[in-house]
This record gives structure tokens, sequence and C-alpha cells, in this order.
């Protein structure tokens, strides 16, 4: 944004404003009432446009303002105007200060409810408190004083006073907008979990710009009460928050610091135009508003950026990222190189626990990292390895255990007190700010160590010394020309690589790298595989990777974890031959349970055919071609190791994730791209991980909304109760218990139940044996092996000597593909053939 030119065609509009208004039949006093709606609309703005904290009930500040400068001016100041002007302000700015430490403890609609509860709890004091406000007839008695040098009581002069007032207003935000601080909103906006973790302390961001907002509005009303020479409760109401709410909605809160005054004036002149022909004109306005926000969430400067965009696209980033070498040779930038330690460990964790209620996701794990290493973090799903990095870099607060980086414990700290220590993570799913450009994703983080952080008039192109080291960070990762670009339009492989140079931005002393290669293709592996080992030089890295083969190939020390706890560590080569790792990934070839496998005479027709299958998450290619066959009286199992895709592979069948390519038969009916209800009702039920049951409610209620709304006469068995607890009795007993109330066996048995109910004829299971203690896992294992009786049945499960013993047919997935398909005999007891098919 440019500083100057903005101003000047402010200042001209305001200028010129009293002189247009009366070409559409409005006064100079409706010009007034303009810029006092628009300063209040700018304050609201930085709350909404800027920090995305949606106030339901911002009108608050705009009466309580003018109350409180009346009050003033009535019974402290009388004659004066500037004081009873300063008076509000502080009071205003005491008072939100007090409240906002209060209902900022809640994010979303916790918050919004909350600012709407304070608007109805304000307007009703101020009705009632005749005393103080006036109640109903309002707060008067008070004027425009002429302790100025020039004569307020005039209108065009009290204009004009006003419009210098909401100009400098405009700079200040301004300048504020473009200074680190005002950068750091923007980032809380776009992903404030990624803004916590990069070392910013969000609270005090958020409260300083929720007491600014309410200054700014505050002002707004303060200079309407004079205008009017009273003061009512109407300017604290629900209704006046909505209108102000509605004013920046439809003017844009993003695309320009002045959208908001663009909102205004729409408003202003919707009313007093429509209200000469009807006085219906707020239902129309609400119309208009609707529309907006359904259609043009970006308000009337969204509709200008757009056409701009369209004009003017930006460039195909994802040629651009295709067409740059793989790797650019370079050594990390000598900013980025901690000072070298003398310490034999950087980061030591011992004894580190974490329960979820009664679930212990995390037991007494040991991890060490020294200087100049890379540590791997390895084991299958469920393992603990993702909540063992959310402790360490404190997304989670340990139960038990001591964590110690440079010698200085950071167990139970906040994320940013634990970036500012010098520790940076990466996440599974790539965090960044998608609607800022690279560049600026970048410089937060180098921000975040700068003593200017907290800088709020300071222009952020001033600080020569981040913008350098950004420059620099962006040749490393090899996005010169594309710097520009924002996060949301880069390809998936950009996106990577930008959250990874946001974590090495903040300077640490220690890196964390959950799964930085998930969902890239061979070539972008590579290179981020490169530059894990370039900064590893310097830079010690715990990193948690499923690509097992790569993560082997360039780590030094490999801990290998397991039902949460720390199996063993060791090197690679040590890792790679140890038996105990070679059975969590691939089972003893024992099973404790043995199959009937009655139905296998009786396979018939096939009922699900799948080809050539693509998925997204975003723009990760999940599933590349993958393709499966079932036919009745089968259990097809679908293995992989973690990350290959199998569980969105079922997603996909049953319309979670909609696939951008291949063909899905069912039945003889294509299916692929309908909806998951649509998917349900014509017979495929699906059981999550997780079994995502109704808790609140009974088994019986469960089951009804299983059948509720998926039709007879599919063609397939009608699972009625009856049926259901000839398979099921356990539930039969328990027809009339809440869900939460079950036993973790239990409630697997009624979600695969709810996934029956109606007409089913085909079944997905996403790790049913998942958690549940081994009586219960025979019990269950038994009624699946007579269940592909009824319907057939794809099971994921990383339990591999159980669904072997259980399936018919096999399918191997790796990165989004199948490479294998066979019997599941031929891999039940020859632990030689399943080692060569799915071991490292």
């Amino acid at each position: 944004m440019r500083t100057l030119p903005t101003l000047i065609g402010a200042a001209a509009v305001l200028i010129l404003l009293p002189f247009a208004v009366p070409l559409v039949g409005l006064t100079s006093s409706t010009a007034t009432q303009i810029v006092v709606l628009m300063i209040a609309a700018l304050g609201l703005n930085m709350m909404m446009g800027y920090t995305g904290l949606v106030s339901f009930g911002h009108g608050v500040w705009f009466g309580i303002g003018a109350y409180v400068a009346a009050l003033a001016q009535k019974h402290l100041f009388a004659g004066q105007i500037l004081l009873p002007i300063l008076t509000g302000l502080i009071f205003v700015g005491l008072l939100s200060l007090i409240i906002g430490a209060l209902i900022l403890r809640r994010r979303g609609v916790y918050f919004a409810l909350m600012t709407l509860a304070l608007s109805a709890l304000t307007f009703s004091i101020a009705f009632r408190w005749t005393a103080v406000t006036g109640g109903e007839d309002g707060l008067g008695g008070f004027n425009r004083a002429t302790a100025l040098p020039i004569d307020l009581s005039d209108n065009l002069t009290y204009y004009y006073f006003t419009a210098a007032l909401g100009l400098a207003v405009l700079y200040l935000l301004i300048r504020v907008v473009r200074s680190p601080f005002g950068h750091v909103l923007v980032a809380i906006r776009e992903n404030q979990t990624r803004a916590e973790f990069q070392g910013y302390p969000v609270q005090r961001y958020k409260l300083a710009v929720f007491v600014l907002s309410a200054l700014v509005t505050g002002l707004g009303g303060i200079l309407s009460g004079f205008q009017h020479y009273i003061v009512t409760a109407e300017s604290t109401s629900i209704e006046f928050s909505g209108e102000l709410l509605a004013m920046v909605v439809i003017g844009g809160m993003r695309g320009s610091i002045l959208g908001p005054a663009v909102g205004v004036l729409f408003f202003v002149l919707f009313r007093e135009v429509l209200s000469i022909w009807t006085s219906d004109w707020l239902f129309w306005f609400g119309l208009v508003f609707v529309a907006f926000v359904m259609y043009l969430p970006g308000g009337i400067i969204g509709i200008v950026e757009k056409v701009r965009h369209r004009l003017n696209p930006p460039p195909d980033t994802n040629a651009a990222m295709s067409n740059r070498k793989i790797y650019q040779g370079l050594d990390l930038p000598v900013s980025l190189r901690p000072e070298p330690s003398s310490r034999s460990k950087v980061l030591v964790a011992r004894g580190v626990s974490k329960n979820f209620g009664g679930i212990k996701a995390v037991r007494e794990a040991d991890v060490a990292v020294s200087p100049g290493q890379i540590h791997a973090l390895i084991g299958p799903n469920g393992a603990g390895k993702t909540t063992l990095f959310n402790l360490i870099s404190g997304g989670h607060t340990p139960t038990g255990g001591s964590i110690e980086l440079m010698g200085q414990p950071i167990a139970g700290l906040s994320p940013d007190a634990i970036s500012q220590a010098g520790l940076a993570r990466s996440f599974q799913i790539t965090s960044l700010f998608e609607q800022i450009s690279i560049r600026e994703n970048l410089r937060l983080s180098f921000q975040a160590k700068h003593p200017g952080r907290f800088n709020f008039w300071r222009d952020i192109d001033s600080f020569d010394d981040i913008n350098a080291e950004t420059a620099e960070l962006i040749r490393f990762l090899g996005l010169e020309g594309i710097e520009d670009t924002n996060g949301a339009d880069l390809s998936y492989g950009g996106q990577r690589l930008v959250d990874l140079g946001i974590a090495l931005a903040t300077k640490p002393q220690m890196l964390l790298l959950d799964e930085p290669l998930a969902g890239l293709a061979a070539a972008e592996r590579e290179r981020v595989s490169k530059l894990v080992t370039t900064m590893a030089q310097y830079i010690p890295v715990l990193i948690v990777e499923h690509d097992i083969d790569r993560i082997l190939g360039f780590s030094d020390v490999v801990t290998v974890m397991n039902d949460g706890a720390v199996l063993l560590s060791g090197t690679p080569e040590t890792i790679r031959s140890d038996r105990r790792v070679q059975e969590i990934y691939t089972g003893t070839g024992t099973p404790t349970v043995t199959s009937g496998k009655g139905a296998q005479d009786a396979v018939g027709p096939v009922v699900l055919r799948v080809e050539g299958l693509h998925s997204y998450y975003g723009k990760s290619h999940i599933l590349n071609g993958a393709a499966l066959e079932v036919r009745e009286g089968e259990i097809v199992a679908l293995l992989g190791r973690n990350g290959a895709g199998k569980s969105t592979f079922l997603k996909s069948l049953s319309g979670l994730v909609k696939p951008r390519g291949g063909s899905i038969d069912f039945a003889g009916q294509d299916i692929l791209g309908l909806g998951a209800p649509d998917i349900a009702r014509a017979g495929i039920g699906y059981v999550p991980q997780g079994r995502g049951l109704f808790s609140g409610m009974t088994v019986r209620d469960n089951l009804a909304l299983g059948r509720l709304a998926r039709p007879q006469g599919q063609g397939g068995v009608y699972w009625t109760e009856d049926r259901i607890f000839e398979f099921f009795p356990r539930l039969a007993e328990r027809i009339d218990s809440h869900a939460d109330f079950l036993s973790g066996g239990e409630q697997q048995m009624l979600a695969i139940a709810r996934a029956l109910s109606a007409d089913v004829r085909l079944l997905l299971l996403d790790e049913p044996f998942e958690g549940l203690a081994p009586a219960v896992i025979e019990d269950l294992f038994r009624v699946l092996d007579q269940l592909r009786v009824e319907v057939p049945v794809i099971i994921v499960e990383h339990n591999l000597d159980l669904v072997l013993a259980l399936a018919d047919r096999v399918y191997a997935m790796e990165q989004g593909a199948v490479f294998h398909e066979g019997p599941a005999a031929a891999l039940l007891h020859d632990l030689d053939y399943r080692k060569k098919i799915l071991w490292l």
C-alpha cells in the first residue's frame, strides 16, 4: 500500500464530500455522519479484516465513548471539547483492555457470541440507567464547545474538524498496517497456530488490536455524539453493531484499508436514497448484504481486485517450480547457522508421557539429539510420534517427564516461548500463510526474533537486515523469481519448501520436521532431502517420516516407537535388521486367531471395480492411479506403509474425498464424483478410524440413524436390528445405553452395525482392531470372518498377522498406487515373502 497516494486521495474525497452529497438530495450533516461511520468501520476492520476476530457487538465502543465524552463535558470540562474527547478515549481504552483480556481467551464463534452478549448487556444498562444515561430519552445537554479558535457549532466547520480527525485516524492505521505489528495481525488472521509456532505471543497482539479497534470506533461514537448533541442507547445496540459489520463486509475487509469506507458510503446512500421510496429499505439492504456474503465475500473492493487479477493473472507457479533445478547446491546462509555449542546433546527428552483421559498416547519416551545429527522417529500409525512432537514443541503439555533444549527446561511452555528458546518445527500438513506472499511468509519468521517485532509505526520495508536475510533464504530455497506469489497459488512442492523455510527462518538451535516428504513427487523428495541434509550440518534435526527407505538412507540415529513407547534407538543398520522392528511393520507370521474362511468357495461376481483413481488433499497428490477389485463373499485387505494412501482410498470410495480422475464401478453403477450421502444410499457402509459414533445417543438411536436415509430394495441384504443382533448379540443387551458408556470393543461393534444398517452391499473398515483388548479382537475377528458370507469387506489394518489371517486377497499400496495384488495366504505364513513385499 502506498501511503501518500492513499492519503491524498482520501483527503480529496473528504474535501469534496460535503459539496457532492447535495447532488443526491443530502445535507452536509449527512457528510459528517458518513465520516463518523467511516472512522467506526475502520476500527472494526482492524479486528475483522486484518486479525480475523469477528465482533457482533462492536457498537458498544461507539456508544460508550459517546456517553463518557458527553458526561465529561457536562460534569468535568464545561466549555471544552478536546478534553472530553480525550477522557472518552481513555475510558474506552481501559475498559476494552479489561474486557479484551477476558473474552479473548475464547476463539472463533465463542468470541463472536461473547461480543454479542456484551452488546446486549451494554444496551440494557444504557436504556435502564436513567440517572446517568438518560434512559430511553438519551443523554443531552452538551454542545460543541467554542474553546477552540474555530466555531464548531457551524455544521460545515464541524464536518471539516471531523474529517481532519478521520484523516489522522487513516494515517495512523496505515502506519499500523504497514508496520511489523500489523503484519503479525495478518499472520494471525491467516493461520494463528503457525504464528504461535513462529514465536509470536498471539494473545498480546490480539489484545493490543482489540484495544486499538475499540479506541478508533469509540472516537467515531464521540464525534457522532457531538454532531447530534445527544447520545442514545441505540448507539450500543445489536442492530447498530450489525449495520457496522455489514458496512465492513460490503465494502471489503481484506482488499484495501479503505474497503470499509466504501461500504459506509454504500450503506448511507442506500439508506438515504431508498428510504425516500420505501420504508422497507432495511429489508432490501439485508438482501444485498446476504448476496455479498454468499457470492462476493471480498466486498466491493474485492470486485475490483478480481477484475485486476483477471487482467493481470499471477504466474503459473506449478510450471515455475517444475522448471527449477532440483537443488541449487547452496550452503546454508551464515545468518541461519547457530553458534557452535560444546554441548553433547541439544535436545533431551526423558520419561515424557501424555495421557488423554484413559488413553496413554506417549509412555515414558526418551529421545536425545546431538549437534549435527539427523535423528529419525519412526513407527506405525498410532505409535505416538506426532504426539511426542507436539509435547516437545509446546502443542501439548506433558503429563510427566522432562524436556530440555540446550540445557534449559521447556516442558509445558507455550509454543511461542519454545520457539523463542530456539526450537522450530514444520507440520505434517503444510502450515503457511496462504493469502500472503512467499517473501512475507519467510519475513514474518525472521521478524519473530527481531527487537522490532512489536513496532507499530515503522514501515516493514525499512528493516534492511530482515529483508536481506529473507532474500538470502529465498535464494537458498530456490524460490527466486516467484517470491511475490501468494502461498495458496504455489504448487504443493512449493508449499512444502515454504513451510520448511518458515521453520528455518526462526533461526533455531533445533529443528523438528514432521513428514516433510509426504505427498511429494520423486524429484521434489530428492530436493527436500538434500535441503535437510544440508541444514543438519549446522542445525540438528529430529524428523518423523513414513518414507522409511529414504529416511534410513540419510539418518544418523533412528528411534522406533510403538504403542506410545520407545522400542529402541540405534543406527539405521541396527534398526533395519532388528527382529522387533520387523515384527511391528510386518508381523510375526503367527496370527493369534485363525480364520475359517468358509465363504471362499462362494466367491461370486465383482461388486466393486476401481481403476486409475486419483485423489488429492489440497494440492497434495495422495492417490496416483490406484486400482482394486472386490467380489461377493470375500474380504480384501488393503496394505501399505503409513502415508501410502490406504485411508484416503476408503474415503474416496465413500465420497468423503472427491477423486479427480479414474473410475469407480459399484454394482454396475458409476459412483465417481457422487457425494457421501448418495454413495451411502447406494449401499456402501463406511466405518472410519476412530469409529465416529454419535456419543450422546443410545445404541438404538445410532442404529436408527444408520438406516434412516438409506432405502430398502437396493439388491443387497437389508440389515434389520434383529439381523444385526445375530452377529452382535452384545448390542441387544446394551440397546438403551449411550454410545460413550460402551467399552471400546462394544463401540467398534456398534460402529460396524451402524454402517451395516439398512441395505448395504459393501463394507469399508479402517483400522477396526485398533486399541482393542486381545479377547475383544478375537470376538470381532470371528464376527467379521462370518460376515463375509453376507457382505464383502475392504479392510485397512496395520496388524498384518490379523488382517492376513482374515482376508482372502491382498492389495499393497505405496505412494498412492497399488504395486502388489495376490492371495492373502501367500503372505500369511511365509514371513520372508511378506518382508520382500512389505518391508524396507
